[in-house]
């Protein structure tokens, strides 16, 4: 198979690598395969037409029919017969319609469309012509990239979070694949390796265009590395990371932080805020509202309740399913509200903010869905900052012997089958068991499992929980019986679950603080997580298990009471929080151990002590001072061998040694190497030496087939040195040379001071660059390092293949012969 058709393939390979950040667009796997079969035809096609030896027009002409012809496979319009015609163009301007509007009415992951399906197909088969072209035709596949890169350009467009990193490393792989391989074609084209001047070059020897690209690979990983740090407002960033303070805490809003709220309910965790932020303002006719949500967590593992991306249609008009024709809901009375909300720039998410069962929104700015399932909100491109819009929603009204007439749901029920599932644990189903005995319908179990979270049973509100041990997470808060609103409410969801009864963790905030009447200012310190069951006929109920007394803003109900009260509550339904009580952010005014901060401020909003364990700094500084350390280890290499040959050279000066007595007719006798004579041919050695590594850290070119002399004489020419440069540059080419020819080396020399005035002579002659380069990142050790990793691979390979005859001995066939 001759280059060209080979890289064809190639790029077809390549093209497909590329393709998969459309993983993170579609749902199913359905397009993977119609894109397969898309590239393989064209590359069959360009495989065709290079071996029947078509221009280069004809090649291209051929991969455009044969991804005709494939689409038209694909996609049929039901008028051709595998070829394609007027009416199949038609019904291909048709899909392409339909895709437009299919990006307007689902987000992502959208399902198998046929209209965006054809677009994937399309799109890719045009990039696999273009990489095709740069590659075998034109033969620039550095170029190829660009088309590529086009494709992960759809998901970052598309996706309003971090585009997962696996689908750009594996489209990576294949451009790297590409290059790689047109690189192996070239060398194959051109045989050995020789330099300018005809010299054959070794096949471990570097090349300056490999260390170019090295040093290019070099700036581009510390770039990728230090960017996140130099940038902490990306979201999910080193900096942002390792700023954050606490484990478990939920959210990033506030000054420095992402202005996002972690979906993940952890049954273990730290939480810590060290200002209070506000967030949005919420405006309604409502007279005692409930908790806005905008998030849900459905997915149980044995760490807590995680959240699934929402699926949704996107918004028409702003109006939405009223539920009051749901037959979930058939037997819930509802009672219509009004609210304006406005969001600061401190509450950054995708998902908006709302109360349950909206059935009207407006003056919502950019592209929004709804998920009806989750009651979620969402954008995949937009964000809540600085957002202001109103809603209509209904307000459900149940009372406790209401919920008691909700009928179990069947086992194959599929809400059931979806939000029952728990990870096995015995601890947990003894618990639910000995708690719901006896109770005959769902809303009295779950009101079982619900009083068990209060003072009575040893329940209280903490910053953290206690450490697990030996035992689950789940089990360990249960027994410990501390921790903050994400504990209660995945606690409370397990055990109803565990009870057969769907439930999940919803997110949100608490009703914040009021002012002029019918507003209410919410903050961080609001955020909270409460658990929500699905009774039939009545659909998600809310219970909010967290004790009342660490939940600034707190809302009870006449089905979820508060349980710690030694009263019972009102007739609004609600209960009013305790004074001073602080967010679901931080504990109560009781349990917090930065009460003193506070004053006299009972609100318990302002700002609190900070964390006085934060290591945050002093990781940042190691992280700063090893990093530094790293880049400074070619220069502190430099001066210690510096320094070492500079001892060498500035040994005492050696004592006088007589010279050999003449013998007869002039002939000398009695010629003995002394110790002296050898210390002082090592020193020229040493100080000859360092003059070379000098020369090659200020680009001054060595020509290894000089003498000493003449390149001593050189260096005073192309460094222009003066008169104090020069003669130590030719005291050194004169030590060395006697060194070297001379049968008395020469003694007593100042090559320290000689080396010291040459280098000053060179740094005057060279720019900034090269004169921090020569200290920062020496030339000289950069090349006796590359050089040792060369030697050592050779060697590698000659022990290896020295390995691989020994084995040999061992061949079953030859060990048969010998017994034969």
């Amino acid at each position: 198979m001759t280059g060209r058709r080979r890289l064809g393939l190639v790029a077809a390979g390549a093209t497909l690598l590329s393709s998969a950040p459309l993983a993170t667009i579609f749902d199913k796997w359905t397009w993977l395969l119609q894109v397969i079969l898309t590239v393989v035809m064209i590359a069959g096609a360009g495989v065709l037409t290079r071996t029947l030896r078509f221009p280069s027009w004809a090649q291209a002409l051929g991969m455009v029919v044969a991804m005709l012809v494939t689409l038209t496979w694909i996609f049929p319009s039901g008028h051709e017969l595998l070829v394609p015609t007027p009416a199949t163009i038609a019904h291909f301007g048709e899909l392409i319609q339909q895709a437009g509007q299919d990006t307007r009415s689902y987000a992502v992951p959208v399902p198998d469309r046929d209209g965006l399906l054809f677009v994937a197909a399309l799109g890719i088969g045009v990039v696999a012509i273009v990489v095709d072209l740069l590659t075998a035709v034109f033969r620039r596949p550095a170029l190829a990239g660009l088309p590529m890169l086009a494709i992960y350009s759809i998901p970052v467009a598309v996706y309003l979070d971090s585009v997962p990193v696996t689908p750009f490393i594996i489209g990576a792989c294949g451009y790297l694949w590409l290059l790689v391989a047109d690189n192996v074609d070239r060398v194959r084209r051109f045989g050995r390796r020789f330099t300018g001047d005809g010299r054959d070059v070794d096949v471990w020897e570097p090349s300056p265009l490999a260390a170019a690209g090295r040093r290019l690979g070099l700036v581009g990983v510390l770039v990728a590395v230090l960017l996140p740090l130099i940038v902490p407002t990306v979201s999910g960033g080193l900096l942002s990371q390792l700023t954050q303070s606490g484990t478990g805490a939920g959210t990033g809003v506030g000054p420095g932080g992402s202005g996002k709220i972690d979906l993940f309910a952890k049954l273990s965790g730290q939480l810590s805020q060290n200002a209070t932020v506000n967030l949005l303002k919420v405006t309604t006719n409502e007279k005692d509202p409930f908790y806005l949500r905008f998030g849900v967590a459905d997915q149980l593992t044995a760490e807590g309740f995680g959240n699934q991306q929402p699926n949704g249609n996107t918004l028409n008009k702003g109006s939405l399913p009223d539920p009051r024709r749901d037959g979930a809901t058939l037997q819930t009375s509802f009672q219509q509200y009004h609210a304006d909300i406005e969001v600061t720039d401190a509450l950054r998410q995708n998902m908006a903010p709302l109360y349950s069962y909206p059935v009207g929104i407006s003056d919502l700015t950019g592209s929004w869905a709804y998920d009806g399932s989750q009651q979620v909100l969402y954008s995949n491109r937009n964000t809540t900052s600085k957002q202001k819009y109103s809603i209509d929603y209904l307000r459900a009204q149940y009372t406790p012997a209401e919920l008691r007439t909700a009928l179990s749901l069947n086992q194959n029920d599929p809400i059931r089958r979806a939000y029952t599932v728990v990870p096995v644990n015995a601890y947990v189903n003894q618990q639910v068991a000995k708690l719901t005995k006896g109770k005959t319908n769902d809303y009295d179990k779950v009101r079982s499992i619900y009083d068990s979270f209060s003072k009575k049973y040893g329940f209280s509100y903490s910053l953290s929980t206690q450490p697990a041990g030996n035992v689950s997470e789940i089990e360990a808060f249960l027994k410990n019986k501390v921790g903050y609103c994400q504990q209660y409410a995945a606690a409370m969801a397990w055990m109803v679950r565990a009870a057969g009864i769907p439930a999940r963790v919803a997110f949100g905030f608490t009703r914040g603080t009021p002012e002029d009447g019918d507003t209410y200012v919410i903050t961080n310190r609001n955020a909270h997580a409460w658990t929500e069951v699905y009774l039939q006929g009545f659909g998600w109920v809310p219970f909010d298990a967290t004790p009342s007394a660490g939940v600034a803003g707190s809302t009870r109900s006449d089905w979820a009471p508060d349980v710690d009260r030694t009263t019972a509550p009102s007739a609004t339904g609600t209960t009013a929080p305790a004074t001073g009580a602080s967010g679901s952010a931080s504990a109560g005014p009781n349990q917090r151990p930065d009460k003193a901060a506070d004053g006299d401020n009972p609100s318990g909003t302002g700002v609190v002590a900070p964390d006085q364990n934060n290591w945050t700094g002093l990781l940042i500084f190691g992280l700063v001072a090893t990093l530094i350390a790293l880049l400074l280890v070619p220069a502190l290499r430099r001066v210690l061998l510096r320094r070492q040959r500079h001892a060498a050279t500035a040994g005492p000066p050696p004592a006088v040694i007589n010279p050999p007595e003449p013998g007869p007719a002039g002939a000398v006798t009695g010629i003995v190497v002394s110790a002296e004579t050898t210390q002082a041919r090592a020193d020229a050695h040493a100080a000859w030496d360092e003059l070379i590594d000098t020369m090659v850290d200020y680009q001054i070119t060595v020509d290894p087939t000089e003498t000493p002399r003449l390149t001593a004489q050189r260096l005073i020419r192309e460094a222009v040195l003066t008169e104090q440069p020069a003669a130590a540059a030719e005291l050194l080419g004169t030590a060395e040379e006697r060194a070297r020819y001379a049968r008395q080396p020469m003694q007593g020399a100042e090559l320290t001071s000689a080396l010291r005035q040459v280098r000053s002579g060179m740094a005057h002659s060279v720019n900034t660059r090269v004169r921090l380069r020569a200290v920062l990142l020496p030339p000289s050790i950069m090349l006796s390092w590359r050089l040792g990793l060369a030697e050592a691979g050779t060697r590698s390979m000659e022990v290896s293949g020295r390995f691989g005859e020994w084995l040999t001995r061992f061949n079953p066939r030859r060990l048969l012969n010998r017994a034969r």
